[in-house]
């Protein structure tokens, strides 16, 4: 299969589950859920679901669970509406990538913090005097 059929399949899976987990999925465990992405294996027998709960009150792995409840049904229903022969078996991985790129921003912004620490120590507060100017005014 084609790298761009691929693509346009897995886009169409994500939007098709998408909405059918917000409109039909009844489970207290799943929640609001954001699908972010999803992998078809080239021989289109598997599909990989990423998932990121909405606000977090729910635990990934309790979303998760649900969601892998709902499998047979949510595969049932994308097979129908996206008119596929036969639908991929659908599995749900938890997308940690928010969590992560939080936790470097807050790294990051820690580490800046620290930067301007040390700096505004040292004498002449880092070279911000400009050079150039009258020291009277």
């Amino acid at each position: 299969m084609s790298e761009a059929r691929s693509r346009r399949i897995e886009s169409e899976i994500q939007r098709t589950l998408a909405a059918l987990i917000a409109r039909e999925v009844k489970d207290p465990r799943v929640g609001n859920v954001t699908i972010t992405g999803v992998k078809v294996a080239a021989d289109m027998g598997t599909a990989r679901v990423y998932f990121t709960p909405f606000a977090g009150r729910v635990a990934p792995e309790q979303v998760r669970r649900g969601l892998t409840h709902a499998a047979s049904f949510l595969r049932g229903e994308l097979g129908r509406r996206l008119a596929l022969r036969h639908a991929p078996r659908l599995e749900f991985l938890f997308d940690d990538s928010a969590e992560g790129a939080a936790r470097l921003s807050s790294l990051i912004d820690q580490a800046v913090a620290s930067d301007r620490a040390t700096h505004t120590g040292e004498p002449g507060g880092g070279g911000d005097a400009g050079e150039g100017t009258d020291p009277q005014r």
